[in-house]
This record gives C-alpha cells, sequence and structure tokens, in this order.
C-alpha cells in the first residue's frame, strides 16, 4: 500500500482490501517482530559469508560457514533467507564424459578411480586445461592433494612444453616434500616424456596414469577445472596474460586453498573467521 499511495488514496485502499484504515496505521506503527530482526541480522550475516566466497557459495556451504562461527540456523531457513533476498550461489555444469578408447600406458594405474587417501602427500592427481585471453590460449597445470583438496603445486604456460607440467611438479615437491607420493595423470604427452619421468624418478614420486580418453580416470583432477571454470573463468573476461595469471593466483591461493569449503569433505573450511 505504501508503494502505491502516491496514485491512491490509503481510504480507498483499505476499503477495497477489507481492512480498516485503523489498523493500518497500527501495523506500520508497530515494532518489527523478533523473528522479523533476527532474519534481518541473519540475512545481513548470509550476505557477508556469500560476499566472502568470492558469489559462490550456496545454502549449504553458507550453512557449513555459519555452523563454524557458531551462528545457529537450520539449512532450510539459511534456504529460505537467501532465496528471500535474492542470493544466489554459482552452480557447475554437468560432469561430460569423453569417449573411452582403450591404450596401453606409460605407467600403471595405481588408483583405479578409487580417489582416496588417509594423510596428505600420499595421492596427487595432476592435469592441464586451457584458458582463453584476448592474447591467445594460457595453459594451466595443477598438482591436487586428494586428502585435503589443496592445490599443492601449479603453473601457467603460453606453450604446452613439458615445462608447465615440471615447474607444476616441481612446486608441489617444494612445497610437500613427499615420501613415495602417488602422481595420478592421463596419457598426456608431457606426462609420458623421458624428462617427466626422470624427474618422477629422481624425486621418489611413483607415477600414475589412467586409460586413454577416459575422463572417469583422473576425474578428481577435471572436477577441479570445471570448479575453477564455474566460479572463476566463466565470470571473467582476460586481455592480457598478466591479467589471466593474477586472476589464477587470486583464486587458488587467496580463495580455494585457505577459504572453500569443499562438499566432497563435509563442506569442510580451512579457516574459522569471526562474522558480524
Amino acid at each position: 500500500m505504501t508503494a502505491h499511495q502516491v496514485t491512491f488514496k490509503i481510504a480507498t485502499m483499505c476499503r477495497v482490501l477489507g481492512i480498516s484504515a485503523s489498523g493500518y496505521y497500527a501495523w506500520r506503527k508497530r515494532a518489527p517482530s523478533r523473528r522479523s530482526r533476527d532474519n534481518i541480522a541473519l540475512t545481513r550475516t548470509v550476505r557477508t559469508v556469500h560476499a566472502g566466497s568470492r558469489g559462490t557459495y550456496g545454502a549449504p556451504r553458507v550453512h557449513a560457514e555459519l555452523a563454524a562461527n557458531d551462528i545457529q540456523a537450520s539449512l532450510n531457513r539459511v534456504a529460505r533467507v537467501m532465496r528471500a533476498a535474492a542470493i544466489v550461489g554459482i552452480s557447475r555444469r554437468k560432469f561430460v564424459v569423453k569417449t573411452v578408447r582403450d591404450g596401453s600406458r606409460q605407467a600403471p594405474d595405481l588408483v583405479d578411480r578409487t580417489f582416496t587417501a588417509h594423510a596428505p602427500n600420499t595421492l596427487w592427481v595432476v592435469d592441464i586445461t586451457y584458458i582463453s585471453t584476448w592474447m591467445g590460449f594460457l595453459y594451466l597445470a595443477v598438482v591436487l592433494d586428494v586428502f585435503s583438496r589443496r592445490i599443492v603445486g601449479w603453473s601457467m604456460s603460453s606453450t604446452l612444453h613439458v615445462s608447465v607440467v615440471l615447474d607444476a611438479l616441481n612446486m608441489a615437491l617444494t612445497t610437500r616434500r613427499p615420501r613415495g607420493v602417488i602422481h595420478h595423470s592421463d596419457q598426456g604427452s608431457q606426462y609420458t616424456s623421458i624428462e617427466f619421468g626422470n624427474r618422477c624418478r629422481k624425486a621418489g614420486v611413483r607415477p600414475s596414469m589412467g586409460s586413454v580418453g577416459d575422463a572417469y580416470d583422473n576425474a578428481m583432477a577435471e572436477s577441479f577445472f570445471a570448479t575453477l571454470e564455474c566460479e572463476l573463468l566463466d565470470r571473467s573476461s582476460f586481455k592480457t596474460h598478466a591479467d589471466t595469471r593474477n586472476a589464477v593466483f587470486d583464486y587458488i591461493e587467496g580463495f580455494y586453498n585457505p577459504q572453500r569449503r569443499h562438499s566432497s569433505l563435509g563442506h569442510h573450511g580451512w579457516t574459522k573467521k569471526p562474522l558480524p
């Protein structure tokens, strides 16, 4: 009624709606209920959590973040508050399976699609993807620790030379110093190269490879790239390689590794930050 009082008189609208004018004015003067005040406060906190996730979290991850900060609210209530405030998370596209083609392996499959680990630095999965920029493609190689879902090594290059995967591996080796870690990849030429194989042997890394052309054999690495595409690449346009490198660095080291909650880990997060 307030929105339409410039066009219609309050008394006229009350008569049409079958309510008394005195009741309407009494309602306007009445203080908000406790539930309404609580929902307003919860909405502010939800907005803070959502903004902190760079606009990516849906209700389950927002709820997990609230619970981690000792803020009591059911998942259904969080979902209702988000709907009312038009706060939405980012949804990934469905996983697409590539055509399966049998082929011989340069290394045995030590994983057999069992992407679990009971401790850090026991199983790493790796892969390469490309990022489109105004200056042409930029290639990103990552090393992901299965136990924590953290990206423990990564590298970017304008070419698909073996150095891009070597740099990612060397970063992981330097920061983690593993012993006998399984390094699981596809059968791309970079991972089957003599230079890469020599580096693995020297570092005591155990190479593992899935079958040719089967995305499920490296599903966890594919899943990270789908998340990266959904939460960063699809929402950005990169003019230069430098802009792309900075954005990927900020996403991996500023959000994905230290903050993002992972559904596969029960929405586990790495830090507990106080919320206003």
